[in-house]
Parts: C-alpha cells; sequence; structure tokens
C-alpha cells in the first residue's frame, strides 16, 4: 500500500498543530508503521519535541535542492524518521515566490517518500504563506487541528476557502483527511459547545476522539519527548492513541472507497 502524506494545517496558532504531528506520528511508528515529520516551521517546535536539534541540514536544504536522503535523519524511536527545521527556513518564505514553480519545490521533493513511508506528517506553519502553501502541494489529505475555543469556525472556513484555492490552481487530489479537537477543556460549556458546532458544520469529517487539555501533554515537549514516552498514561497520551487508531481506520476505508 502506497503511504499517504497529510499537511498538518491551520491558519490559526495555538491550536495543536505540532502536537498532533509530532504525537500522531510517535504512536504510528510505535506500531510499527514508517513514518516521516517533515518540519516546516522556522520555530523548529517538531524538530525540538522529538528530541532533535535544528539543521542543517534541514527542510530549508531540502527546498534548496538538496538531496532527501542527505537532509532526513532517523530519531531516537524506532521506525520514526525527521526532516528538522532551522529558523533560516524562514527566509524560504521570501526565496519561494521569485522561482518558477516555487509553489511545488516540496511536492517535487517529496516525490518518493510514499515508497518508502506509510506516514508523513507535514507540519506546517501558522500561516497561508509559501511553506504552507508547498505542503498543500504536496500533501493527499489536510489533517486540521481545531482547538475548542470561540474563533474555531471562522479559522476553519477560511482554511477550507484556502484549500479548495490550491486544489483547483496546484493539486486536485487534496482533501481534508480530518478535523480533530484538540484543548479540550471538559469541565467549560464552551468546549462542549465549539465541539457541537465544529460536528454540526463538518459532521464525519471531524474526528471522534477529542485531545483533551493535559499538563502532561504540554510539558512532554520541554523534555523532547513525544507524550507517550514521556508518560503513556496521561489522558493526552490516550487521546493521541486513539486518534492514531482513527487515522488507520480513516485511512483503510478512503483506500477502499477509491
Amino acid at each position: 500500500m502506497a503511504g499517504t502524506v497529510y499537511a498538518l494545517a491551520n491558519q490559526k496558532g495555538g491550536v495543536g498543530k505540532t502536537t498532533t504531528a509530532v504525537n500522531l506520528a510517535a504512536c504510528l511508528a510505535e506500531a510499527g508503521a514508517q513514518t516521516l515529520v517533515v518540519d516546516l516551521d522556522p520555530q523548529a517546535n517538531a524538530t525540538s519535541g522529538l528530541g532533535e536539534r535544528p539543521g542543517p541540514p534541514s527542510s530549508y536544504d531540502l527546498l534548496d535542492g538538496a538531496l532527501f536522503a542527505d537532509v532526513v535523519r532517523q530519531t531516537r524511536f524506532t521506525s520514526l524518521c525527521l526532516i528538522p527545521s532551522q529558523p533560516e527556513l524562514a527566509g524560504a518564505a521570501v526565496e519561494l515566490p521569485q522561482r518558477m514553480d516555487g509553489e511545488r519545490y516540496l511536492a517535487d521533493a517529496l516525490r518518493g517518500v510514499r515508497s518508502e513511508f506509510e506516514f508523513a506528517f507535514l507540519d506546517c506553519p501558522p500561516s497561508l504563506g509559501p511553506l504552507t502553501v508547498n505542503a498543500l502541494a504536496a500533501a493527499d489529505e489536510v489533517l486540521v487541528p481545531v482547538q475548542a475555543e470561540y474563533y474555531a469556525l471562522e479559522g476553519l472556513a477560511q482554511l477550507r476557502r484556502s484549500i479548495e484555492l490550491v486544489r483547483a490552481r496546484l493539486n486536485p487530489r487534496l482533501r481534508i483527511g480530518g478535523i480533530l479537537l484538540t484543548m479540550v477543556d471538559g469541565r467549560t460549556r464552551l468546549s462542549a459547545d465549539v465541539a457541537a458546532e465544529v460536528r454540526k458544520h463538518f459532521g464525519d469529517l471531524v474526528f471522534d476522539v477529542q485531545v483533551p487539555r493535559s499538563v502532561r501533554l504540554a510539558e512532554a515537549p520541554s523534555h523532547g519527548l513525544p507524550a507517550i514516552a514521556f508518560d503513556r498514561s496521561s489522558a493526552g497520551a490516550d487521546a493521541y492513541w486513539r486518534a492514531a487508531s482513527e487515522l488507520l481506520d480513516r485511512r483503510r476505508k478512503a483506500k477502499a472507497a477509491a
């Protein structure tokens, strides 16, 4: 079965994109799937969240013509590889639009990734700039982490319009693979109301599992560990295990329907 490339995207920041990329990847790798994380955010949080130092070589070099094999790293976790970021990646936002076909550099660089990895997660910056557009042009599906807070639906509507533009111009196969509610506080009415509204508007696109607010989940990156390696018994680790299982089910159904 050919691998699947997922872009983790939301035009709002602080919604759990990096946390979701790192933890889904770690769960799937521990389950035995060859898995890759590509850190496309100059802040390099996915890189440090997996206990690695920012590049070079990095995703910046990949976008500058370096070979995939020269930038990919094996992490300390079995079956989990990483293409790290570095602060200089911010310069790509200026450089890419000046290049011919600059929106498709990442798609070209990752052309063979589906034969090597069952899952590849592209961790995007919190904006629809050139780096995110490159990720959307390279991906098969978009996973959208959504914080359970007041402006969630507004951000989702903007992102959906952006995805349709990318589908029309660059990547007709791109689709939303799932919406994951994050930072859900079960004690508040607001979280419940937002979750209900998101499910009302997006139906089966929304994952059944919700990721709760979790101190242990928030602490894990400072130790360079995914939640399952930091505290396997935590509510956050359990939620991402269930989200990974649900992603597997969604992928199987999508492949069967294709």
